[in-house]
């Protein structure tokens, strides 16, 4: 049995990758491809899913 048994805190959205580069199949006019950056919406970028906090009224 492994001793480390806490759940690692990586967005299960994105797998850890939170940021990637997309080929949008030009090129510029030096010859690489053009590429966009987009991030992972579930955890903002972060790569992350931390707990989030809830806030409870106690009492009347």
């Amino acid at each position: 049995m492994p001793e480390n048994t806490r759940p690692r805190p990586i967005c299960a959205h994105c797998d850890g990758f939170p940021q990637v580069a997309i080929t949008t199949g030009q090129t510029t006019p030096t010859g690489h491809r053009q590429t966009i950056t987009a991030a992972c919406p579930a955890c903002r970028g972060t790569g992350r899913n931390l707990p989030t906090c809830s806030h409870t009224r106690v009492g009347v």
